[in-house]
């Protein structure tokens, strides 16, 4: 399979607990744990792959009985996995999550392959001519994401950021001045990015193109996402939904989003088909 989009950053097993009942510190409750793909690469992979994209991961995975099962399921996905770096002394990354009523109550990223491997997984893309979207995670170490906006072959790229998480978004301050990269962040992680709480996304998204952003995208969960590109600054309310999961909402919006503009569709209506992926996500309906 020939790629249209490459993913580079963790991939690796989830391992939620959900529940229906609202939690806080010490909560002891019923409900499901279970073991998924996961990953922000992985996520916004699977979720590009839903809707009609043929993506290839750019990672680390160990040549582990996980790493083997992990691989095994990509590939039943349909995903491309030949440029995996499969390394024979890193065992296979994990991420843990506990998931309440209320929504993410806490969650511990164990990635520590994945900053091991450093460069390594971006050895695939030497003398690789690609043109399709580049889904570049915050789980990278700060100097590899560094690396990767300096680099001249990601010069004129298209690069599709992801933060993983607000306490990895200033690591992504390298990308602020890239002349086009476009970021995927929530409320909370462009007020980290910009050294300042911001009022709401709009604000945000303006305010992140003003410090020399190619393009920026905030949401901030059911209040108003903004898109800020250079044709001026879209805002949507997002489809109120009765919210069932949360872990990996933001990969999806972001990959519905490439997945539209891909297709054609113009920033607003692209806009409109990310947020209606997200509310159908995390209401627990299928793509």
């Amino acid at each position: 399979m020939t790629p249209d989009i490459l993913c580079i950053g963790s991939v690796l097993w989830d391992v939620i607990g959900r529940s229906n009942a609202h939690m806080h510190k010490g909560s002891d409750v019923p409900g499901r744990i279970v073991r998924l793909p996961g990953g922000v690469a992985l996520n916004i992979a699977m979720a590009a792959k839903a809707y009609g994209m043929t993506p290839a991961l750019l990672s680390v995975v160990g040549r582990d009985v996980e790493g083997d099962e992990l691989v095994a399921a990509l590939e039943r996905l349909g995903l491309v996995t030949e440029m995996l770096y499969r390394s024979e002394d890193l065992p296979t990354d994990v991420y843990m999550a506990v998931e309440g009523g209320n929504g993410l109550i806490a969650a511990i990223a164990d990635a520590h392959s994945l900053e091991a491997a450093g460069d390594k997984v971006l050895r695939p893309l030497e003398g690789l001519n690609f043109t399709g979207p580049i889904a570049v995670d915050g789980n990278l170490t700060q100097d590899l994401l560094g690396q990767i906006a300096a680099d001249a072959r990601f010069a004129h790229a298209d690069l599709r950021i992801a933060p993983a998480s607000p306490g990895k978004a200033e690591r992504l301050l390298p990308f602020l001045t890239h002349g086009s990269a476009t970021l995927y962040v929530n409320l909370e992680e462009a007020g980290l990015l910009l050294h300042a709480p911001q009022p709401d996304a709009p604000t945000a998204a303006e305010t992140l193109r003003k410090r020399g952003l190619h393009r920026a995208l905030v949401t901030d969960g059911s209040r108003t996402t903004a898109c800020a590109h250079p044709g001026g600054v879209i805002a949507r309310m997002p489809r109120s939904v009765m919210v069932t999961r949360v872990t990996g909402a933001g990969d999806t919006f972001m990959a519905a989003h490439i997945a539209a503009e891909a297709q054609g569709a113009d920033p607003a209506a692209a806009l409109d088909r990310a947020l209606e992926a997200a509310a159908t996500y995390v209401s627990g309906d299928t793509y």
